[in-house]
Formats: structure tokens, C-alpha cells, sequence
């Protein structure tokens, strides 16, 4: 199966024509909740007024060197903490039922992708991405628990790192946004592992804009760049 299948054109456009605005994105039932996705053999791009068109928040996704694909947010709900922090999951959804699940722009969770599946992450500390990268008050360091398939592989602890790089200049929505660059490196000591995320966030708010995170180790990297942000 593959990771991504083509919803047509004549869907986005039956979409955009059917003049379906100001709807709220706080999903209360999975019953209100819409997931557009277009994915094919070629990068998929549109238009900053297409993707302000709609209402729904949206994002870029591009699995390792594959084609870009454009995901519309299905769903928002409250996720169980084992902090006091809040925590709220944003699902992402394919046509063919793939999905990636995040946290303050963290991917948190994935469903359905063939090469294998983030099942779960959890901590007892707060995600230095939930509390802003941007305060000086956050820590640079993380320590997490994942599980992950194919194969038995639970609760493999993981450590992070967060180091500044220089600010970046990136593209989104044809326009050019000055961002924090942050690298984080992550470490598993049990496999004798390592590799690189990263995050490029809003200095003000400490919003993840953009961002290059590989599921698990054996897994691939997932980029993705949001195009209109859930409120």
C-alpha cells in the first residue's frame, strides 16, 4: 500500500467552490472534522490564496526524498499527559489512512505509513517544544520513551539536546520568514544511536514553522512545513 494516494483536483475544487468558511477548527466530534489530501508522484504546491481559502489548518509533508504532499487537519483533541502541561494532538490524515499525529509540532505519534510506525511517545518531563524554545527558561535537554514497529520495539529511551544554530531564512506560503534555527540531537543508548532533527520556530512565539524529524530509528525522516496554523 502506499504511504500516500491521490485525491484529484476536481475534490479540492468542488471544495474551495463550495464557499465552506468560517467554520470553527475546535472539532468537538470526529463527525465535523474534514481531511483533504493530495498526494502523487510530483511535489504537490498551491498558491498562498488557495491555502487561506480554506479553512481548515494545513501543512506540507514529504517523506525522506519523496513527493512534497498537501495535508488538511481532520482532527484536535486533548491527549492524556503525564505532566500538568497541556497537550493538545493535531491528526493528519491521507486518503489512504495514513496519519501523522502532532504536539506543539512535535510528531508525537504515525499510523498507517508502509515502512513502519511511530506507535507512541511519552515522558515525564515537559517537550522543551511545548514550553518555547524561544524562553530562555526552557531547558535544552529532553528524555523520552517511544515505541515503535515493524518489529517489538518498546519503551527505548530516548535523550535529546537542543543547540541554537543561526537564524534561517525559509519559504513559506511564497513568502520569505526569518526563524530560530534549533538542531536537536538524539541519542539511544541501548542501540548506541544517534541522529539530528530539526526545528525552525517562530523567535517570538516559539510556534514550530518547520521542522525535519525521523520517526524512529530505522524509520524515516518526515518534513513538514505549516502553511496555516490550528487556533
Amino acid at each position: 500500500m502506499r504511504i500516500f494516494q491521490r485525491f484529484t483536483l476536481l475534490t479540492l475544487t468542488i471544495l474551495l467552490s463550495a464557499g465552506i468558511t468560517g467554520c470553527s477548527q475546535k472539532f468537538n466530534d470526529v463527525n465535523d472534522t474534514l481531511s483533504l489530501a493530495l498526494f502523487g508522484d510530483n511535489d504537490t504546491e498551491f498558491a498562498n490564496d488557495d491555502v487561506q481559502r480554506l479553512p481548515y489548518a494545513s501543512l506540507y509533508a514529504q517523506v525522506d526524498d519523496g513527493p512534497q504532499a498537501f495535508m488538511v487537519l481532520a482532527l484536535a483533541e486533548s491527549a492524556l499527559s503525564l505532566t500538568p502541561n497541556t497537550r493538545t494532538q493535531l491528526k493528519w490524515v491521507s486518503s489512504d489512512k495514513g496519519m501523522l499525529v502532532t504536539e506543539s509540532g512535535r510528531l508525537v505519534k504515525s499510523l498507517n505509513l508502509p515502512q513502519g510506525n511511530l506507535i507512541d511517545t511519552y515522558s515525564n518531563q515537559p517537550d522543551p517544544l511545548i514550553l518555547g524554545l524561544h524562553r530562555a527558561s526552557t531547558p535544552m535537554h529532553w528524555q523520552r520513551s517511544i515505541d515503535w514497529q515493524p518489529g517489538y520495539h518498546f519503551d527505548y529511551q530516548l535523550t535529546s539536546r537542543f543547540a541554537r544554530q543561526d537564524n534561517a531564512v525559509i519559504m513559506i506560503n511564497e513568502r520569505p520568514i526569518t526563524t530560530w534555527h534549533f538542531v536537536e540531537t538524539v541519542t539511544i543508548d541501548v542501540l548506541d544511536t544517534s541522529y539530528k532533527n530539526q526545528f525552525w520556530i517562530d523567535g517570538k512565539t516559539g510556534k514550530v514553522l518547520k521542522s525535519q524529524q525521523k520517526l524512529a530509528p530505522g524509520l524515516p525522516f518526515i518534513d513538514m512545513t505549516l502553511l496555516k496554523p490550528y487556533s
